[in-house]
């Protein structure tokens, strides 16, 4: 029979009842959110809507076809037969969802019909009843598993709008299964976890965007993340892509850069070093013996400083390139901060990725070096220059490097950290060292968004990252 191939949304579930008061039709909250979900996931969908339904009715639902390029039709009557929109040979099943409330249906064929409404006075046992639309996607997630056997394996992922848009634009999250047999659902702060996370078999987070403080080295993230994670502590039968555990460390600088010094055992005399940036942790800029403290963590200027927390909070990302010991006194970046080695590095930066074992990179322009800083003053000594990292930073106009990078040293140092982390999607950058050519990992992250990497390439390695990731987990 096949998955779903294709959805037709009644226009029943999709506008809003009117009321005494309401003189203008609209749609229901929740209708947009899910034709964007079905739209983004590549499934083909389209609207009915009955013959007899009033034009602002009529103008609302193909205003909204037309943003979504769907297909909107006309019902003439009860006796009206549906025809599927998609061209296939393949089997595949079509549904056809539909408010509970309305009287008549069309003729519908083979068509798998979803009731939305909760109870209904019909016991048909061919028609799937759900309560709210908010349901549908995973109804579509449970019938597909049906229809195709238990090797499909549902992922559900919770991250910030913005970037579920950008991973889901992608081609990231198919709610059918596409490669690997994986299935993507939105889990929806609108129903309850519980309900949603039964039909889960891998819950896959950003939970570095949901991160509301961090004082005094704990954490506050949102209601649905701390509701989250207490379900995941009492149900440890649902892999996570990855464990909060495992992700702490990259919130904190300080902690990353003493994990980076044990790269000195891949290093081998002779060639060219693997490591991470010299660093020092300050935590009052006003009471400190900063030269020689710089000397003793084996740094000079000029330094960048950066907040101790590396991201969740607003002020993760402030920061400044310091040329002179004074200038330390009363520096604005947030306090505990870590005073990082500028490496001199020809203005490029080496953004590397890791999805399971696979390995990837792109080259980006980066922060000019420190010479060039000096002399865009017209030779007077700077003041600090300060930046945000996600929008100021202070780029060169091009890439002038001629070092070359050593891939293999690299990548043995990316499968080092994904042992050493124990983390299946993440990323680090790397500048090479004028001179000494030593390469210096200067970031690591997790779960970036590799848009660097072509799609047809990136997004396949995804999916083969988390599929394994789950296989592994189930093996155990």
């Amino acid at each position: 029979m096949g998955v779903v191939r294709e959805v037709i949304l009644d226009e029943s579930v999709l506008l809003a009842e009117r009321d005494d008061e309401q003189t203008i039709s609209t749609l229901r909250p929740v209708a947009e959110s899910l034709i964007r979900t079905l739209f983004l996931s590549k499934i083909p969908s389209r609207i009915a809507y009955d013959s007899g339904l009033v034009d602002d009715k009529v103008s609302i639902l193909k205003r909204t076809a037309n943003l979504y390029s769907l297909d909107c039709f006309t019902l003439n009557d009860s006796a009206s037969e549906v025809k599927p929109g998609w061209n296939n040979t393949d089997d595949g099943s079509v549904i056809y969802v539909v408010s509970n409330k309305k009287e008549f249906l069309p003729k519908l064929g083979s068509y798998v019909v979803v009731n939305v409404g909760g109870e209904s006075s019909c016991h048909d046992p061919n028609i799937i009843r759900i309560e709210n639309l908010e349901e549908l996607p995973l109804t579509i997630c449970r019938l597909n598993k049906k229809l195709i056997g238990t090797n499909a394996v549902t992922v559900g992922y919770t991250m910030k709008p913005s970037r579920v848009e950008d991973f889901a634009n992608r081609g990231a999250f198919p709610l059918c299964p596409v490669q690997h047999e994986l299935m993507f659902v939105p889990l929806t702060s609108n129903l309850p976890l519980s309900s949603q996370l039964k039909d889960v078999d891998i819950v896959l987070h950003k939970a570095t965007d949901e991160i509301l403080s961090i004082e005094d080295n704990k954490l506050t993230f949102t209601q649905n993340m701390q509701a989250l994670q207490r379900y995941l502590d009492q149900h440890q039968d649902i892999c996570v892509i990855d464990p909060l555990s495992n992700v702490y460390p990259l919130l904190d600088r300080l902690e990353i850069q003493q994990i980076l010094l044990g790269l000195v055992e891949l290093n081998t005399e002779g060639k060219c070093l693997i490591r991470g940036a010299h660093f020092l942790k300050v935590n009052n800029f006003d009471e400190f013996d900063f030269a020689t403290a710089l000397s003793e963590a084996r740094l000079s200027l000029p330094c960048i400083v950066k907040p101790k927390v590396a991201c969740g909070v607003s002020d993760a990302h402030k920061m400044a390139i310091i040329f002179r010991v004074d200038d330390f006194k009363n520096l604005s970046v947030p306090l505990p901060a870590v005073i990082q080695e500028y490496v001199d590095h020809s203005s490029t930066l080496y953004k590397f990725y890791v999805l399971g074992e696979k390995i990837f990179y792109a080259v980006k322009k980066s922060i000019p070096n420190a010479s060039i800083l000096m002399k865009s003053s017209n030779g007077d000594e700077l003041k600090p220059l300060l930046f945000d990292s996600l929008k100021s930073l202070p780029a060169a106009d091009s890439i002038t490097s001629n070092e070359s990078i050593d891939l293999k040293l690299v990548t043995d140092a990316a499968n080092w950290l994904r042992r050493r982390l124990h983390l299946t999607i993440f990323g680090f950058d790397v500048v090479i060292q004028e001179g000494t050519h030593d390469h210096v990992i200067v970031d690591v992250n997790y779960l970036p968004s590799f848009k660097e990497v072509p799609d047809n390439i990136a997004i396949p390695a995804f999916w083969e990252a988390i599929r394994n990731k789950f296989d592994c987990w189930v093996s155990k």
